[in-house]
């Protein structure tokens, strides 16, 4: 049972869909990978419109969303079983579909029902491509769960042990795909800043990755997992089959994070302390003199804020965090979205001041939408309570998801969709990751304060 919600709970606005959805927008967006569901009929059309069409509008895919193959399970395979049926759809999948790999996705509706997928899976054994499966029933978690599963069988099915260590290459993951609407600039923006270490990335995901890079990922010298909670049993599970230890970090939006970011990563590959300084002095040097002609700007419209980031662990805490280093926001209030127990709560928090990162005024773990926004204090947020020397909290901005707009506007704060759902603007490889993220992340914030001007 989840820490906060219960048999009798209603989850209102989620930030994430069931299991199967996170893990088929993950699959999907492996190179020359095609997921092929084993669930019911409906779960893709789902995913394309709730789930992908709220990640920046990215609907449709070459073979995700409305593409994907599917067993399409009825009465008949509920009552005598689906196996019969999947047995046929990857066979067909094979005969018509290109592919490097067949990555069968598990509903509901299969598991159940107790279909043995494995078993199923192992007849395609010799079929050339290789077939390999995942338990993603939507009712065992989250999004970020079925995230999680797709990485735990790339790591023990598709890479290789034994591969050839390379003292240059560092594997990359722990933003998942359509959960972090961004994730494709991001991953890229986080690959420019290893190249300024001297490393290449190997990031699994996205249109510049190859499926050689994911068989051949057991050579890297270190795992970096952009999060403090995505993707951590994948690592565990990595380090004991193919040795190569991990480092966690928030992803890097903008200077002072991709700073913190240069000399973790740099203090985890041994490199010498000089040599890190040297570029992040110089990347500062070009960041601050591309953000000076804003300044005046900045300065004359009074652009500071009291801010509410609403969002993922991943995002809630990194987007405050760039509003107050780099932007001099005060970050009043962070609500993490994620259904958590309290044990990672406090994991969370710890690893924060372990970092030495600064406190925000108040954190809320509230994955219910709805009692997130009814949890907002009224009193110095909300205009009509705001007197001459009250100590108010105005003029305010919330950064969060499309969701949060009706907040805002309660408010009668600014506001920013970057968290999931993100359905009021289109995504196609904008990123906020690294010295030109947090530039691009800037300009948005500060569009969206003059664009309701």
């Amino acid at each position: 049972m989840s820490a906060v919600l219960d048999a009798h709970s209603a989850l209102e606005r989620p930030r994430w869909t069931c299991a199967l959805g996170g893990a088929l927008a993950a699959a999907g967006a492996l190179p020359r990978t095609i997921p092929i569901m084993h669930s019911g009929p409906g779960c893709a059309a789902n995913f394309s419109w709730t789930q992908n069409g709220a990640a920046g509008l990215a609907v449709g895919d070459r073979c995700a969303g409305l593409s994907v193959p599917g067993s399409n399970l009825q009465e008949t395979e509920v009552v005598f079983g689906g196996h019969d049926r999947l047995h046929e759809q990857i066979r067909h999948t094979l005969e018509i579909m290109d592919g490097d790999l067949y990555f069968v996705l598990t509903g509901c509706v299969p598991e159940v029902i107790g279909d043995d997928v494995e078993s199923v899976v192992r007849e395609f054994a010799g079929a050339g491509a290789p077939v390999i499966s995942a338990s993603t029933a939507g009712f065992k978690g989250s999004s970020y769960f079925g995230y999680e599963q797709v990485l735990k069988a790339l790591f023990k099915n598709v890479v290789k042990a034994g591969a050839p260590r390379r003292a240059n290459l560092v594997n990359v993951w722990g933003l998942p795909p359509m959960m972090d609407v961004f994730w494709k600039g991001n991953l890229k923006g986080t690959a420019g800043l290893l190249a300024l270490l001297g490393f290449e990335t190997n990031a699994f995901f996205g249109p510049e990755a190859a499926f050689s890079d994911i068989e051949n990922a057991a050579g890297a010298r270190l795992n970096i997992v952009l999060s403090d909670l995505y993707g951590l049993e994948a690592a565990e599970l990595f380090k004991e089959r193919h040795g190569v230890d991990f480092i966690t970090t928030p992803p890097p939006f903008g200077a002072a994070a991709s700073e913190r970011f240069l000399e973790t990563v740099g203090a985890a590959l041994g490199l010498r302390s000089e040599k890190i300084a040297a570029i992040v002095r110089s990347e500062g040097e070009r960041h601050y003199r591309q953000l000076e002609p804003l300044l005046d700007v900045y300065n004359d419209m009074e652009a500071q804020r009291y801010a509410i980031t609403i969002g993922d662990a991943n995002y809630a805490f990194a987007v405050a965090d760039f509003l107050a280093d780099d932007m001099g926001w005060l970050p009043e209030l962070v609500i993490v979205t994620d259904d958590l127990q309290p044990e990672a709560r406090t994991r969370l928090m710890e690893k924060r001041r372990a970092r030495g990162l600064a406190e925000p005024a108040r954190v809320l773990f509230e994955p219910n939408g709805a009692a997130a926004a009814a949890a907002i204090d009224d009193d110095g947020w909300r205009p009509e309570n705001w007197k001459k020397y009250h100590n108010g909290r105005l003029p305010a901005f919330v950064v969060g998801s499309s969701l949060d707009r009706g907040l805002a506007a309660a408010l009668g704060a600014g506001h920013l969709s970057l968290s999931f759902p993100v359905s009021n603007r289109a995504v196609i490889s904008r990123g906020y990751t690294g010295y030109d993220g947090g530039l691009v992340l800037m300009e948005d914030v500060i569009s969206a304060l003059i664009g309701a001007r």
